[in-house]
């Protein structure tokens, strides 16, 4: 029986290359989008997950103004949460990866991913230890555990246990060699313990949020209550006590300068719903990845609906066969089963193909998302064996019995007329084809104006021809006057370089953001602002504009004194209409405003423009420390020449260690948006996939339809009708499915689109203009589709579909 089958399957596919093209086709790419959103979700779900500790381990954020969130804490913390019962452990930490250099018998290895955190690391990040072991990894300053990698790279097949390296001029001994059990919101290269002796020397602090800080608890249940008891001791150590300084209640101290509120994060579930990505491996997209699923799942639905189209469509043709096997004896059952079989073969080869796309498209997918990502794992083959059902039991089962339900005397005989529930589910399958197309055109129209309207938005600074070179200071480089002269000794001799046209630093990058954020006062308005310490010419070069009063002068020794700058954001927030003269109090300081930079953006078009306060390095000193990039705009002419005589500089005269690190402004920038430009170009590939498929299946209904009626064609024809006439009566029906489709999706694309563009700060406003583009792009190709087929149909012979009357 199967044999059977299998030649009349084949017999079919010899006399409809077309049509079984088209419906592999269709399903393989609906079959490899799914693939890649499945892809994507198992790894984005697998962070920690291999992590015993998972639901213990929470991270402490804190929220210190209304939409503020710092992944960081301060130290002074550590001594109260060791009298908490509910806590088994606690690990600060320093929530980023360092990128330097460790040293071994001569032999200087770039490391990229070492984090400096407190002995405790490795039971809050249980590796696998393969040499040594977690609980004395780390046990003092002196200690460093590294990653199989790292090994390798310093040690090749040496043993490396007891090994003494070099790094930041200290001599460490090699404890442990792990290695990542998995995805993990911390991977780190090398792990040290520095970080002791820095939170000794700020016991006292309350007010320095410096310090990634990671508690263990005995039962998960008790996050609420230990989330109230640091909010407790916030209010207690800074509250209470920096009001009984100023002279006011707690009250008015929390009415005038806000409070901090603690919010626990599990490590369970940080990677994809944590309020702020708090540890070096980032954050996922959780919004994105519902997208991706989202879109997959609709376009594998369009590609079913395709095939069952095209299925049905075909069935004519397959009608007397029908009715010859169920004179031969055939049941309703084993037609059904044969066809289901065919299904199960064109599934098969449709996941063959799927497949084959994605292992070639893989390396340009990775490079979209970031990732690595690769085709293996348990997991994985059983999700594409339920895709594989799935697809069989919803594309195969209404074909079959769509087609075991033929009447035998009438398909022997030629009629093909079908019940109207059977015609109006093949009518809906086409409108719900025309709403997801519709969808998917408005769509792409809405993120490409998004995208565009970003690209060219007025940034508020001009990054073109200037650098961001990164300045690393030397380790003895402990006091602020040493660390700002010697960046005036460098500008001095980077200026003499031919083809440099100014230099000037900030602490701060466009594109990234600012090193630190402080508290000020203005009358009865508190703001939480960025702190942008700058050197003079700074504005001046990057073209930033002044809305109010004057610039930093180097001509005025109080603008290095007490002289401050604010943006527009932060002017707004203290609600002064004549600001210039007026004083701030900034950390127990009073500065006066001099003059209103007017707002540019510093974290990406898409973000919010914080409040900023600008003053110059000398003004606040400690801000030298936070002096690691330096700004340099060249000349475009012989602008190679230029970068090779800047980095033979900076390699013999600043750092002979590091190699020379640069990166153009705006170019920088622009890739703080260039995951929604991913998105845009990922929406216009779904778009012409969705369109194509469409074009498909509105191509197997309407020839489907015109084969129904070619004896009505026939007769029309003999009777005179002129063929525009026919055309108008046969593309009819699709302008209305297309019509209806089309009001369908409005709903649905206005909703999901306006809260996609809630992501942006700046946005554009979703007019009509896109609904009417969409329509009149849908309409086109719907009649450039059905005329085409309605036309060939008017020239057919009709002695043909005559000649049994």
């Amino acid at each position: 029986m199967l044999k059977n089958w299998l030649k009349i399957y084949l017999h079919q596919i010899k006399n409809n290359k077309f049509f079984t093209a088209l419906n592999i086709l269709g399903l393989s790419i609906g079959i490899s989008g799914l693939i890649f959103s499945i892809l994507y979700w198992n790894d984005e779900q697998s962070y920690n997950q291999w992590n015993p500790e998972k639901e213990k381990v929470h991270q402490v954020l804190t929220k210190i103004a209304d939409g503020v969130i710092w992944n960081t804490s301060v130290a002074p913390l550590e001594y109260k949460l060791k009298t908490f019962d509910e806590l088994e452990s606690i690990c600060y930490f320093k929530n980023f990866y360092q990128k330097d250099i460790i040293e071994y018998n001569g032999k200087k290895e770039m490391v990229d991913g070492i984090i400096n955190s407190q002995r405790t690391f490795f039971s809050f990040f249980p590796f696998e230890f393969v040499k040594g072991s977690k609980e004395n990894a780390l046990p003092d300053e002196n200690s460093i555990a590294i990653s199989e990698k790292t090994a390798k790279q310093l040690f090749d097949n040496k043993e490396p246990i007891g090994e003494q390296v070099n790094y930041l001029g200290k001599i460490l001994v090699v404890r442990g060699v792990y290695k990542i059990s998995g995805r993990s919101s911390v991977e780190p290269q090398a792990v040290v313990n520095f970080i002791d002796k820095d939170l000794l020397g700020n016991k006292d602090q309350w007010g320095n949020f410096s310090y990634g800080l990671l508690i263990k608890l005995k039962n998960p249940k008790d996050s609420t209550s230990v989330r109230k008891k640091i909010d407790k001791v916030f209010y207690d150590e800074g509250v209470a006590k920096w009001a009984k300084e100023e002279g006011i209640s707690p009250e008015e101290f929390i009415k005038k300068r806000g409070e901090n509120k603690t919010i626990l994060s599990q490590l369970a579930t940080s990677r994809l719903h944590s309020p702020s990505a708090g540890y070096p491996e980032g954050a996922g997209n959780y919004q994105f990845l519902l997208i991706m699923i989202g879109l997959s799942i609709l376009i594998l639905i369009l590609s079913i609906v395709n095939y069952v189209n095209l299925a049905t469509a075909n069935a004519i043709k397959r009608a007397k066969e029908v009715g010859v096997r169920k004179i031969l004896g055939a049941s309703k059952s084993n037609i059904v089963k044969q066809f289901l079989f065919e299904t199960i073969i064109t599934t098969c080869f449709a996941v063959l193909i799927s497949l084959v796309i994605v292992e070639l498209s893989l390396p340009y997918y990775n490079e979209f998302l970031n990732k690595e990502l690769i085709l293996y794992g348990n997991q994985f083959y059983i999700q594409l064996i339920l895709i594989f059902f799935i697809v069989i039991s919803v594309a195969g089962i209404f074909p079959a019995i769509y087609v075991s339900n033929f009447e035998t005397l009438k398909v022997l005989k030629g009629n093909f007329g079908r019940s109207k529930s059977g015609v109006w589910l093949r009518n809906g399958m086409l409108i719900l084809q025309f709403a997801i197309a519709s969808f998917f055109i408005i769509g792409s129209y809405i993120v490409y104006e998004q995208v565009k309207y970003m690209s060219t938005k007025d940034l508020g600074f001009v990054g073109d021809q200037i650098i961001d070179v990164y300045y690393r200071r030397s380790d003895n480089e402990d006091d602020t006057n040493i660390i700002f002269n010697k960046y005036l000794t460098i500008k001095d001799e980077l200026k003499k370089i031919k083809g440099v046209e100014n230099v000037t630093t900030g602490a701060f990058s466009f594109g990234g953001s600012s090193s630190s954020s402080s508290n000020f006062t203005y009358k009865n308005a508190n703001v939480q602002s960025q702190n942008m310490a700058i050197d003079f010419g700074m504005m001046e070069m990057m073209k930033i504009r002044m809305a109010q009063g004057r610039n930093l002068s180097a001509n005025l020794s109080s603008d290095t004194i007490n002289s401050v700058m604010l943006n527009e954001t932060a002017l707004r927030m203290i609600n002064e209409k004549n600001p210039i003269g007026k004083e701030i109090n900034w950390n127990d300081k009073k500065f006066k405003i001099v003059g209103i930079v007017k707002d540019f953006h510093l974290y990406g078009p898409q973000a919010e423009i914080p409040p900023m306060t600008f003053f110059h390095f000398k003004t606040v000193d400690w801000m030298s420390y936070n002096l690691d990039r330096i700004h340099i705009k060249i000349s475009p002419d012989n602008m190679e020449e230029t970068l090779a005589n800047i980095e033979q500089f900076w390699t013999k005269k600043v750092d002979t260690k590091y190699p020379f690190e640069y990166g153009f402004v705006d170019k920088n920038f622009a890739r703080t948006y260039k995951s929604f430009v991913n998105q845009r170009n990922l929406f216009g590939l779904l778009n012409g996939i969705v369109i194509l498929i469409a074009l498909f299946g509105l191509f197997a209904l309407a020839s489907y339809s015109i084969q129904r009626r070619m004896k009505e064609i026939a007769i029309r024809k003999t009777l005179g009708a002129e063929t525009k006439t026919l055309l108008k009566e046969l593309s009819k029906q699709y302008i209305i499915f297309c019509i209806i489709g089309f009001f369908i999706a409005l709903f649905p694309a206005y909703y999901l689109l306006n809260k996609w563009l809630e992501n942006f700060a700046f946005r554009i406003d979703i007019t009509i203009l896109p609904f009417i583009i969409g329509f009149f792009a849908l309409l086109i190709l719907t009649l450039v589709v059905v005329l085409s087929r309605a036309y060939q149909a008017t020239r057919a012979n009709v002695l043909k579909y005559l000649k049994y009357e």
